[in-house]
């Protein structure tokens, strides 16, 4: 089998012979048209003395690691082509994400297959290399003899992607390569998975990913991606799409992002915004942004001082989009001011009927909404709070701290 495969190192610099055995230049690049034949390389460009000139892949007889020759000497000159991919210049260096090992890797080489077909060579694409094998052709290119190369690499375990699992790359008329891999392979990643591949992502791969995805998987993915990469991104999108994403995201979690961004392209996002998610995510941005009220999430859930445990568990049935770091039901008085918290693991335990007020925690740790941010933090960690409660200059609850808000600001 090595003997049908060739490496892209292999093939630049091959000399090309036309019918008379007479070399006539080498083999500089090897060009794809995905739209005609994803695998099959349909020509080759070769470097004469003065010029570039182009080969058909019906105009090889034979290509081994001895040359190319050729079966017609009628070639024509080189001209760009914007639906061509070529390999050297377009493929090799480029970034592929590897979603079976979730991380973002770098095409060292290709492993391409010689196939006989109606009486000439061909070549076909089998893999994209990416392991240490390629790298040391890579050095040693040019400096070795290719058969000296493939016996010292022999002891160098292979790594590489079958490019029928890429399906990556289409170049568009900017010559950019565009990620076209399976967007539900990447939705079934974890979000931090998915997040560590983005960072390592360049800027129009990252906008690629994020324009295509499910709006909730951008969201939950955004969330984990280093918070200066957040703005980034997401002004790299149309408004409309941005504002999709944001409104997945908790409220304070699209004001951090939100503020971090330009303010003329923030407004533009806010306007796209769904009224009652942007309202919440508007209260929040009007904060000083080192005050407690600027890290607080909106989502709770609150009940009457005089509920049971059977009002809660309705609540908690009916509530559309259950918060995913709810540990308590908060109860409120008659003047609507913060007044108890029920934990969630004696209320499970709690016979139906059994007020709220008999289960609940009193008097409870708050801060105000308009308090030093550095205050709030040392709050969450004095008492090792999974949930701080935020409330106005008249107590009532407005929102709350969270152990994650605290550990993304420091992150920050």
């Amino acid at each position: 089998m090595s003997d049908q495969l060739l490496y892209l190192t292999e093939l630049v610099g091959l000399k090309v012979h036309d019918t008379h055995g007479r070399r006539i230049g080498r083999l500089r690049d090897a060009g794809l048209l995905p739209r005609r034949d994803p695998v099959r390389v349909d020509q080759f460009h070769v470097g004469g003395e003065m010029a570039w000139f182009t080969v058909r892949h019906d105009q090889v007889a034979r290509i081994s690691l001895d040359g190319l020759y050729l079966r017609e000497d009628h070639l024509t000159p080189y001209f760009e082509d914007e639906y061509i991919l070529r390999m050297v210049r377009d493929l090799l260096d480029q970034q592929i994400i590897d979603v079976h090992g979730r991380k973002v890797v770098r095409v060292n080489d290709v492993t391409l297959e010689v196939r006989r077909e109606n009486d000439h060579d061909t070549l076909r694409v089998l893999e994209v290399d990416v392991g240490i094998r390629s790298i040391f052709r890579r050095v040693v290119q040019g400096v070795l003899p290719p058969r000296w190369v493939r016996r010292l690499q022999h002891p160098i375990p292979p790594n590489s992607i079958r490019w029928d699992f890429c399906n990556i790359v289409e170049p568009d008329p900017q010559r950019r390569l565009r990620l076209n891999i399976s967007h539900k392979a990447l939705e079934d990643l974890h979000p931090a998975d998915l997040a560590d591949i983005v960072e390592e992502l360049s800027p129009d791969n990252r906008e690629a990913i994020f324009s295509e995805i499910d709006s909730e998987v951008a969201a939950d993915a955004l969330s984990e991606v280093e918070p200066g990469m957040q703005a980034q991104i997401l002004e790299s999108l149309e408004p409309e799409r941005a504002a999709d994403i944001l409104e997945e995201m908790a409220p304070d979690q699209a004001a951090d992002v939100l503020g971090d961004m330009e303010e003329e392209v923030s407004e533009r996002v806010l306007q796209e915004m769904e009224p009652e998610g942007k309202t919440d995510v508007q209260e929040l941005l009007e904060f000083d942004r080192k005050s407690a009220g600027s890290m607080m999430n909106t989502e709770r859930l609150q009940l009457p001082v005089t509920a049971t445990v059977d009002d809660a568990f309705t609540l908690m049935r009916e509530a559309e989009d259950l918060p995913d770091f709810l540990h308590a039901i908060f109860l409120e008085d008659e003047q609507g001011r913060l007044a108890g918290a029920v934990a969630l693991t004696p209320l499970l335990r709690a016979a139906p009927g059994t007020p709220l007020r008999d289960l609940a925690t009193t008097p409870v740790i708050s801060v105000p909404a308009e308090e030093r941010l550095d205050v709030a933090i040392e709050l969450v960690d004095k008492y090792n709070l999974s949930n701080l409660p935020v409330v106005d200059e008249d107590g009532r609850m407005v929102g709350m701290i969270t152990a994650d808000d605290v550990i993304s600001h420091l992150r920050r």
